[in-house]
């Protein structure tokens, strides 16, 4: 039985990987998105207990399931743009309302913070290792996807 060779021959189209940044950052906001619907949940289940749950205080399930619903669909949105023009801008300013959350949740101020930390490693991680694949395709132009 013969192995198939998947090394590139002169003249073949080699298809280009997606940025590391961009697949860090997208799975960052992805994930903040369900936090905040984990949060949502959580709210909505102690909407009638006598909980600390925090300073601010939504007075209808109807505005909890919008307010938190809009951030949902924003961080989703965000993670299929992150890749254009103000897409790392829009997510950082995006990690403002997650943790403005920890207002209504406490311990989303802890969950918060976590994911700052990960965009911000998202973002660094992310940039050296593109950096990094450049340099090796520069050195090594048999192997580099030809554009």
């Amino acid at each position: 039985m013969s192995k198939k060779d998947d090394r590139p021959r002169p003249g073949d189209t080699i298809k280009p990987r997606k940025p590391a940044k961009v697949q860090f950052a997208a799975t960052v906001l992805q994930l903040e998105a369900f936090a905040v619907l984990f949060a949502a949940l959580a709210l909505y289940g102690l909407r009638d207990s006598t909980y600390e749950r925090g300073p601010l205080v939504l007075g209808s399930t109807a505005a909890l399931w919008t307010v938190t619903g809009v951030l949902f669909l924003m961080l989703v949105l965000l993670s299929r743009m992150v890749a254009r023009p103000g897409g790392y801008v829009a997510g950082s300013v995006a990690q403002v309302p997650v943790l403005a959350m920890g207002l209504l949740l406490p311990m989303m101020f802890v969950v918060g913070a976590v994911f700052v930390a990960m965009w911000v490693v998202s973002l660094r991680l992310g940039g050296r290792i593109d950096r990094e694949r450049a340099e090796y395709d520069a050195s090594h132009p048999e192997t580099a996807p030809n554009l």
